[in-house]
């Protein structure tokens, strides 16, 4: 994995629990304190979208699928919504390793037209923005983590950088995040 440089979320408290609320404001796409199934699996529509994937293509499938399975997990109290305390309390290393990395690895997977198991700068920030990210915060994570700058971000570099975010707060992608991103319960 070629090295990247080091950016550690922003904001007071722990770092992965900033993190943690930069990353569910992002899914929590209509801002009303709570993730639906429906914000949740939008993620891979937008993707697939943005992608031109058709619907029946069996990575769009796949993908989905492996979303389902995160949000039944994340969704502790079973009520089709996941509250940031869910969020909270799931997320952490042993729920990326069993479910988010399929899902997020299903998300690199529709961005990766030609399957070589790297995204181009134009494959990365189209998965980026379609996924909740801005446009210049997505191009910041692709220079971070482009670290031998060849143009391309690797599977596992993707992976093991959002791995890192989620669960310490420091990684090359806490700029996917921006900082003035809106962050639950933060005043």
């Amino acid at each position: 994995m070629p090295e990247a440089s080091v950016v550690t979320s922003t904001g007071t408290g722990s770092g992965s629990d900033s993190a943690r609320r930069r990353v569910f404001a992002m899914l929590d796409t209509d801002g009303d304190g709570a993730v639906s199934r429906a914000e949740y699996l939008a993620r891979v529509d937008r993707v697939a979208s943005a992608m031109g994937r058709d619907v029946g293509d069996p990575v769009v499938a796949a993908a989905r699928s492996a979303h389902e399975v995160v949000f039944q997990d994340m969704d502790a109290d079973h009520d089709g919504r996941v509250s940031f305390d869910e969020y909270r309390s799931w997320v952490g290393e042993n729920s990326f390793e069993q479910t988010c990395r399929p899902a997020l690895g299903a998300m690199f997977d529709l961005a990766d037209a030609d399957a070589d198991g790297r995204l181009d700068r134009e494959e990365f920030i189209r998965l980026r923005v379609a996924a909740g990210n801005s446009d210049s915060d997505a191009g910041a994570a692709f220079d971070a983590l482009d670290g031998d700058r060849e143009g391309f971000v690797d599977r596992d570099t993707y992976l093991a950088g959002i791995r890192s975010f989620v669960t310490t707060g420091v990684s090359a992608v806490a700029v996917m995040y921006g900082p003035g991103r809106a962050v639950p319960g933060k005043v």
